[in-house]
């Protein structure tokens, strides 16, 4: 996380749908914002999420009834990418009818949030042939909101890790000029993986794997880089079995897939390849150390690669309370 001077966003509400691990409520509580209401089907990451916020999350979206939820000012909603099963001309809400984007409309539709916060993964932007992306733009100017969107990657707003998101910001058109409204732009990157691993310790020590040689390639691991550097491989060389330097940037954190250094990807410290701790992963999406993860370690991973990278969530939020007014009162 990055430190906030003042409460930009105080006097604002939202709401947390998808909430999992509750990366979208750091950001947006950082800068003053307090959440009213949260929404998360995942039993596990409910456990986590109430022992964070003090709360469990409702469970499934899809049953709760749009009127029950309370007024807000920002819609929040990092949901699942899916497709638009009706072909032919886009007609916006009626099209994304049996999605889980049409539940964060259907609830737009009642409350009328001032802004509409979302998040999904890079594929989205290009899901369908670009169809995806447009049926939602379509639907969010159709209950009345300017649309914007971008691909960000973390590793441009300080976060050393190769994690490229779709996000979108919708402003109430009759709230909103339209014009002042832009995402936070790049800067240089001063860390990088080593500056986010723990120390030395029994914990750490049991994340090595060396059941199998290591495969080098003659490339040196001397000068920082805003890349993944790739060192050599394991076994043959999968997409959990590649090692990389401590001195790059993370390779992207995932919910899934195999191999001995699954869901992180392998990484050469102290001379030994070893896969990510937990807590290293919470550090590489912008969660703070006083964050209570999972004592599932497989849950633990699972939930940081479906998660959202708090820094950059926060600098969008600066963006959205800069285009509101600086009180966060407009």
């Amino acid at each position: 996380m990055i430190e906030v001077q003042g409460s930009p966003l105080s006097g604002m509400t939202f709401i947390d749908l998808f909430a999992g691990l509750g990366g979208f409520r750091l950001a947006l509580e950082s800068l003053g914002a307090r959440c009213v209401y949260s929404s998360e089907w995942d039993k596990q990451a409910q456990i986590v999420y109430e022992e964070n916020f003090g709360e469990r999350p409702n469970g499934d979206i899809t049953q709760v009834d749009e009127k029950s939820i309370p007024d807000h000012d920002i819609c929040c909603a990092g949901f699942p990418c899916q497709a638009f099963s009706i072909s032919g001309k886009m007609r916006g809400f009626e099209d994304s009818r049996g999605t889980l984007f049409f539940d964060v409309a259907r609830i737009v539709k009642e409350k009328k949030p001032k802004v509409v916060f979302m998040e999904n993964v890079r594929n989205f932007a290009r899901h369908d042939g670009g169809r995806t992306l447009k049926v939602v733009q379509s639907t969010m100017e159709g209950l009345g909101y300017f649309f914007y969107w971008k691909v960000l990657s973390a590793r441009d707003y300080g976060v050393p890790q190769k994690r490229e998101r779709v996000y979108m910001v919708c402003f109430r058109k009759d709230l909103f000029g339209g014009a002042d409204f832009e995402f936070p732009k790049p800067f240089p990157l001063t860390r990088h993986v080593e500056d986010f691993l723990l120390p030395e310790s029994d914990e750490t020590a049991a994340l090595y794997d060396e059941r199998y040689p290591m495969l080098l390639n003659p490339k040196k691991e001397d000068k920082p880089s805003s890349r993944p550097i790739k060192l050599g491989i394991v076994n043959k060389g999968g997409q959990g079995e590649r090692v990389y330097s401590a001195k790059g940037i993370a390779v992207t954190l995932s919910a899934y897939g195999g191999g001995v250094f699954a869901k992180t990807g392998g990484y050469l410290v102290n001379g030994r390849p070893r896969r990510l701790h937990p807590r290293e992963c919470a550090r590489l999406m912008g969660y703070p150390d006083s964050y209570k993860i999972s004592k599932r370690p497989n849950q633990a991973y699972k939930q940081f690669g479906n998660s959202v990278v708090v820094d950059v969530l926060q600098l969008i939020a600066l963006q959205i309370a800069a285009a509101l007014g600086t009180d966060g009162q407009n």
